[in-house]
């Protein structure tokens, strides 16, 4: 048994320009964004990022990191379109691979199992493989001849996840309502990074087992980051910051940048965020 605890800048320590990297959450709910501050703290850029796109890639797009996006959708959930991923898109900064979101899911499957890809039926009759030409098709051996699309994996380097509770070993836990797909993401991973709102000793001896989403053999560190899921949602620990995403969606990059993330640390953003809103008030 080891003591899996990390900090953000000893996970950031661990990464390399030009890897895969994995996020996870959906939209705007349950993202890593204490690791993702650390990592744009960093000189780390030039990513592969695969992500059920939220403000995860809406940071790392306008800092200039991504090199290629694989994602099914980047939205900040009652903003349908993540601005600052818009912005960089419409540039040029960076290739896109865009997937139907079931393809993802047997994307990442795949790679959990590692397997060179899963056939599914998604994506077949649509402009998804239009858009993707390096897309196969693969047909049944078997009497039925089906035709399927070959969805390859989606392997990672290292994958961040956010849940709400972990322990020292590397075993996460998530009380609300969806898993998404945290537990995919580290298993398809080489490295994986669970950071969560609060670490315990031990799980209560009437825990759900469902609920024990993330096992520690999938996982690399752990790291306590309270509120490291802001602004994004993680319930039932907190709700999404509603006025701060609005205030993020409308703020010039430069402006937001340096008021939120030019500090030394995750406690100099939490800092700002505080002040911020005292200035609502």
């Amino acid at each position: 048994m080891t003591d899996k605890t990390m900090t953000p800048e000893e996970v950031v320590g661990r990464l390399r320009s030009g890897m895969t990297l994995g996020i996870g959450g959906w939209g705007s709910r349950r993202k890593p964004m204490a690791l993702v501050r650390a990592l744009l703290r960093s000189e780390i850029t030039d990513l592969t990022v695969v992500s059920y796109g939220g403000p995860d890639v809406g940071l790392l797009a306008a800092a200039g990191r991504i090199r290629k996006l694989v994602a099914a959708f980047v939205t900040l959930d009652s903003i349908p379109l993540e601005p600052h991923f818009r912005a960089a898109r419409e540039s040029g900064a960076f290739a896109l691979t865009e997937l139907d979101e079931a393809m993802f899911m047997w994307g990442l499957h795949a790679a959990a199992n590692r397997l060179p890809f899963m056939p599914v039926r998604a994506g077949l009759g649509s402009d998804v493989m239009t858009v993707n030409a390096g897309l196969r098709t693969v047909t049944s051996p078997y009497e039925d001849g089906e035709t399927f699309v070959a969805v390859p994996a989606l392997r990672m380097d290292a994958a961040f996840v956010h849940l709400n509770r972990a322990d020292r070993l590397g075993n996460g836990q998530y009380l609300g309502p969806d898993p998404y797909f945290d537990d995919l993401f580290c298993e398809a991973a080489d490295t994986a990074y669970v950071s969560c709102e609060q670490l315990v000793d031990r799980f209560a001896r009437d825990t759900a087992p469902q609920s024990l989403l993330v096992s520690r053999h999938s996982v690399t560190g752990v790291v306590e980051t309270p509120n490291g899921a802001h602004f994004t949602s993680c319930v039932p620990d907190h709700d999404r910051d509603e006025p701060f995403q609005k205030m993020y969606a409308t703020t010039p990059w430069p402006a937001f940048a340096e008021r939120f993330l030019s500090g030394k640390s995750e406690d100099d953003y939490q800092q700002a965020v505080r002040a911020w809103h005292e200035e609502l008030r």
